[in-house]
């Protein structure tokens, strides 16, 4: 769903290739405050602009850019739809909390251990082929979570849907590393979080709605067909092959040479803890307002739907003032890292307090949350793909979603247990709260300056 610091001053490590390369450590002078030990980094990518200067979305890859926002506001409210669905699905197969969250997070087990495989095919194949395919599988996923009447079926379709949504991350970090400028990312990362903020957004308002006079089985049937028609515009605009900015395709570093790199660690670290309140929310949002606060559908709908669209609204703010600032000649690892951290830590604080207040608080709170939500999100993918550059950035994303995404097993699981010994959102909002604080902590130690790493690939 890349991806917002301070420096350290220590060493570096150049990453070298494996047989002939020799990964080597160099001592070095200190460095700004909050710099991390890192991978030998580029003084400045080529496709960064000056200070000042404003670097143009070329105006051919605009349409792309405006589908792959749509793919991300689709994917999204297809993987979130079930959720909208958990009163309904409670009383039709009688649920209890432990099992909606099972079904919950049945999504997740495919979802991020396909990373892996995702990331490896956008960095060998052509990364809109790839997306196309992943599209095609979910969208007929969601389609069939309509006609089904077991909880096996339904196990099985989230599985598929998790494998065809798999590929999502991976292919927009290869397109958007390989096709936009370093200080245009911030935006065009931007734009595609805002369409995953505004398929919540949509799902939870409409679907809410929707469901609540028609049920729920129609709502999935007409998503699912209706996703299909994106395929025939994608299929006409997408980028193909290399950036005449990138020239020759580079070759891709091993998996085991991104590995080595200690800033990759903190990119999984961070994703995870942002994953945690992103899917709790996702996944347990509606059945809190339904159950927890008592709230009608309809009402459910509109907070649910409302909070996610503050959300998508912060993200394409933040996502271009991050670019502004960048462009005013701010540190690009300042800035980044102050949009993931101070959104995380925004998050902490609302999450806790949605919990602890009255209903008309709460309501606002759980705003504010997403909100800030948004803020941390605008900038999580641009930290990426300035870590791995074009070389790495779908196999590094891969992995990284792979780490992060097994925050959407835990949390939903997490929040179905404790729900079960306590009967109360007490605890399930505080553990997210304690998860926000360890992630705007991740952000700043954890990872180093966001400048891209210096491949050195041999043989692998």
């Amino acid at each position: 769903m890349g991806a917002c610091a301070p420096e350290f001053s220590h060493f570096s490590t150049e990453v070298g290739g494996w047989g002939p390369h020799e990964s080597r450590i160099t001592n070095h002078a200190s460095r700004p405050l909050l710099e991390w030990p890192t991978a030998s980094m580029a003084s400045s990518p080529p496709t960064s602009a000056a200070p000042g200067v404003r670097a143009k979305i070329p105006r051919a890859m605009l349409p792309a850019l405006i589908l792959l926002a749509l793919s991300a506001f689709l994917n999204f409210v297809d993987r979130g739809n079930l959720s909208i669905a958990a009163p309904m699905l409670q009383d039709e197969l009688g649920l209890s909390p432990g099992r909606l969250g099972t079904l919950f997070s049945s999504f997740f087990w495919t979802y991020a251990s396909f990373q892996l495989v995702s990331g490896w095919l956008v960095d060998r194949f052509d990364a809109s082929w790839v997306i196309a395919a992943g599209f095609l599988l979910w969208s007929a996923a969601t389609a069939a979570t309509g006609l089904v009447h077991t909880v096996a079926l339904l196990l099985v379709l989230r599985l598929l849907l998790g494998m065809g949504e798999s590929v999502a991350y991976p292919s927009y970090s290869s397109i958007l590393a390989r096709h936009y400028p370093e200080s245009q990312r911030g935006f065009a990362n931007s734009i595609i979080i805002t369409g995953f903020y505004a398929g919540p957004a949509f799902g939870l308002f409409f679907g809410g709605i929707l469901m609540g006079r028609y049920g729920w089985r129609p709502f999935f049937i007409i998503l699912g067909l209706a996703s299909f028609a994106w395929l025939f515009p994608w299929l006409h605009w997408m980028p193909r092959g290399q950036s005449s900015r990138a020239g020759k395709a580079p070759v891709a570093p091993s998996v085991f040479q991104i590995l080595r790199v200690p800033s990759v660690w903190g990119t999984f670290a961070s994703l995870f803890f942002l994953n945690y309140l992103q899917y709790f929310f996702i996944t347990w949002l509606p059945f809190y307002l339904v159950r927890g606060r008592h709230f009608p559908m309809n009402r459910m709908a509109v907070i649910a739907g409302g909070s996610y669209f503050s959300c998508a609204v912060t993200a394409a703010i933040c996502g271009r003032l991050s670019d502004w600032w960048i462009r005013r000649g701010v540190s690009p690892t300042l800035v980044r890292k102050a949009f993931t951290s101070g959104g995380m830590a925004g998050a902490a604080i609302f999450a806790f307090a949605a919990v602890l207040t009255g209903p008309g608080f709460s309501t606002a709170a759980v705003i504010l949350t997403t909100s800030f939500l948004g803020m941390s999100s605008s900038n999580v993918w641009a930290i990426t793909q300035a870590l791995a550059g074009p070389q790495a950035a779908g196999r590094w994303t891969g992995l990284q979603n792979f780490v992060g995404n097994f925050a959407g097993i835990v949390a939903p699981n997490v929040t179905g247990l404790v729900l079960d010994h306590t009967g109360s959102f007490f605890w399930p909002f505080a553990i997210t709260a304690v998860m926000c604080l360890l992630g705007a902590a991740s952000w700043i130690f954890l990872i180093g300056p966001v400048t891209q790493v210096e491949w050195a690939v041999g043989q692998e």
